[in-house]
């Protein structure tokens, strides 16, 4: 193809198929691929890396699993768009569900969000407000029966930033969320207190309300404390 830059040359390399990998990615770096771009045939890449048609597809279905990449049955192989879901699927499988793992991951989430939360007292509307007051509303309706109201919790923190409009971000809490929740086993630990932790998040959502960044930081540390000390209350129960 003219003016395209060619594959690089493999390496020696640990393994065969590490090696494609990098060379295919190198190839959608070097050519400024996009999402939508089509890559050359299995059999072109095959011959221009001195490797098998299959070495190739073995690299192509590894990329695919990490989302960089997608095969059309039928048609080709192409880049795929970003998307987060790749590391939403994998990351906690690589957590040893630790304390210390699930502190470190609590403390991204606690500084990721107390360090924006001023941009949503800034941007936030009426709208997103009565959204954030219901959904808090129903987390008092369970608590007050003793359930679980994981769903609402992460509705909560992904509404708490979308003011923002910021699609990284949204990621981001995702991940954390998530991968901090499949860790601890949060869902299913017990909470001695679920109406104190529905406090904590009527306590947010009103400081935001109030436009008081220093009371909504304040508000948002002491929840991600709770949430520690019932891991760590659960922890030591079950070590007993």
């Amino acid at each position: 193809m003219p003016g395209e830059k060619r594959l690089k040359p493999l390496r020696r390399p640990p393994s065969l198929h590490v090696s494609v990998q990098e060379s295919l990615r190198s190839y959608v770096e070097d050519n400024q691929l996009k999402a939508g771009d089509a890559l050359p045939p299995e059999s072109f890449l095959g011959q221009q890396l001195g490797v098998s048609r299959n070495s190739v597809r073995e690299a192509i279905k590894a990329l695919e699993s990490l989302g960089i990449l997608e095969t059309r049955r039928g048609i080709g192989v192409f880049v795929k768009e970003f998307s987060f879901q790749p590391l939403l699927d994998n990351l906690a499988y690589g957590l040893a569900g630790g304390l210390r793992d699930i502190e470190e991951l609590r403390e991204l989430r606690s500084v990721l969000e107390v360090g924006l939360i001023h941009k949503t007292i800034d941007m936030i509307d009426e709208e997103d407000l009565a959204a954030l007051r219901q959904i808090t509303e129903r987390m008092r309706e369970r608590a007050e029966r003793n359930e679980s109201f994981a769903e609402e919790d992460e509705q909560f923190h992904q509404l708490l930033f979308r003011c923002q409009n910021n699609r990284m971000l949204t990621g981001l809490i995702a991940v954390f969320w998530r991968a901090f929740y499949k860790a601890s086993d949060f869902a299913n630990l017990a909470n001695s207190d679920p109406l104190s932790t529905w406090r904590d998040h009527h306590e947010i959502v009103e400081a935001i309300a109030a436009r008081d960044v220093e009371r909504a930081r304040e508000r948002l540390d002491k929840h991600y404390e709770g949430i520690l000390a019932v891991i760590a209350s659960n922890r030591k129960s079950a070590k007993n």
